[in-house]
């Protein structure tokens, strides 16, 4: 699974660094074309979590995982015999569906294979998925180099290779037994003794729609992911825009990011297993994009090399960031969701990320930059703030969760989770 993660990753990379000259140079779209285009794939993308959470809870993962990559592979072949907006904007929010479902899906076979060790897996899987897109990055440099249409064509050919090869290597992967979630066993099972029925929690909402808690959860975990707009877009934008730094800088932030991920994940995600150490990982994520949209702030007004040095410690602290939230966004998710009802919780979990691609840009750019170093100042006390209201609000659902099992134990069910 990590392997087959990996091969996807190197096509998306591809895709990432190559889609939108495409659409620019091959397709002749205008750039106001591509950003409806983009924008709308977005808004489609946020479907797909909850989406992959509800079929996992009927099916089980592998198969919907192949199909997501199948999904793929053809509306990648279709972009390449599309020319025109209105037939391209169906197959590109389709792609982006099958995304966000595919990274969904991923994290549930991880919560079900793994098991308490989920948070290892998880930093496994992120240094699979960096080294993915390092190296689908390099290919698509050696493309752009070239420039012409057939290159172009190419990598679009060669991302939809990586689909055939990532769902290939899906198929030989195990999936534990019974990973069909209790709903779907109780459905086709004998139906509960009254004892059972009186271990249940009365009052529990049904699903992850109705559970307002949750949701809350899920409302608070958007900007807890601020982290990749801000490395993304905003540090980029910031330092040409804004800065006296070298433009040749932006590409050392990318390569720091990538360094940093790969070599730290698996040690970060070791120190931060368990509800304490998970929730500690939270209040660390506010201090540290508060320091650094500080140090982005400081930037504006410093000489060229001392701009440079500030920014690419700023570059370090996103960073780290980034690492504090990959541990605690899936870890809190899983441990807030009911055991049972895991799959469609997770899938709801997973739309904070594609909310967060798809809000996060216009609000750096159209916000944050627009008001100068104090938009950034603004925007680090705010997260900073958040992420206290979430670790508050966090604690006091796990205590609930734990005392609710203490009186109510649950009757053993075959599951996987």
């Amino acid at each position: 699974m990590l392997l087959a993660l990996a091969v996807d990753r190197t096509g998306s990379g591809l895709w990432a660094a190559s889609s939108v000259l495409y659409l620019t140079f091959v397709t002749h779209l205008s750039p106001q074309q591509i950003g409806v285009l983009l924008g709308a794939a977005g808004v489609a993308g946020i479907a797909g979590s909850p989406l992959a959470g509800r079929l996992a809870g009927r099916v089980p993962v592998r198969p919907l995982l192949i199909g997501c990559h199948l999904l793929r592979l053809v509306t990648l072949l279709l972009v390449l015999t599309c020319t025109g907006f209105a037939a391209l904007l169906p197959v590109i929010a389709a792609t982006y569906l099958g995304d966000r479902a595919a990274k969904t899906l991923e994290m549930l076979f991880a919560t079900r294979a793994a098991g308490e060790r989920r948070a290892a897996y998880q930093a496994l899987s992120r240094s699979a998925a960096n080294a993915g897109y390092g190296v689908g990055a390099g290919l698509a440099a050696v493309g752009l180099a070239v420039g012409t249409t057939d290159a172009y064509r190419a990598m679009i050919l060669a991302n939809a290779l990586s689909f055939v090869v990532a769902a290939l290597l899906v198929r030989r992967t195990g999936e534990p037994r019974d990973t069909v979630t209790v709903e779907v066993a109780r459905a086709t099972g004998p139906a509960p003794s009254a004892s059972d029925a009186g271990s249940r929690e009365p009052d529990r909402p049904k699903g992850p729609w109705r559970d307002r808690g949750y949701l809350r959860f899920v409302l608070l975990d958007i900007p807890m992911n601020l982290d990749d707009s801000v490395l993304g877009v905003g540090l980029p934008l910031w330092l040409v825009s804004s800065t006296s730094a070298p433009h040749a800088l932006v590409p050392a932030v990318l390569v720091i990011n990538t360094v940093l991920v790969v070599t730290l994940q698996l040690t970060v995600s070791r120190r931060a297993e368990g509800p304490h150490r998970v929730l500690r990982t939270v209040l660390l994520y506010g201090v540290l994009m508060f320091a650094c949209c500080g140090l982005l702030a400081a930037a504006a007004r410093c000489g060229t090399w001392t701009a440079a040095a500030v920014l690419l410690a700023a570059a370090v602290l996103v960073t780290l960031a980034e690492l504090m939230r990959s541990v605690s966004s899936w870890e809190l998710a899983v441990l807030l969701a009911p055991p049972d009802a895991r799959a469609a919780y997770l899938g709801v979990a997973g739309m904070s990320q594609s909310i967060q691609k798809s809000a996060g840009p216009p609000l750096l750019t159209g916000v944050v930059m627009a008001a100068g170093p104090a938009g950034w100042l603004v925007l680090g006390t705010v997260v900073a703030g958040l992420a206290l209201v979430q670790q508050r609000f966090c604690a006091q659902r796990l205590r609930a969760l734990a005392a609710t099992s203490l009186s109510h134990p649950a009757t053993p069910v075959r599951q996987a989770l």
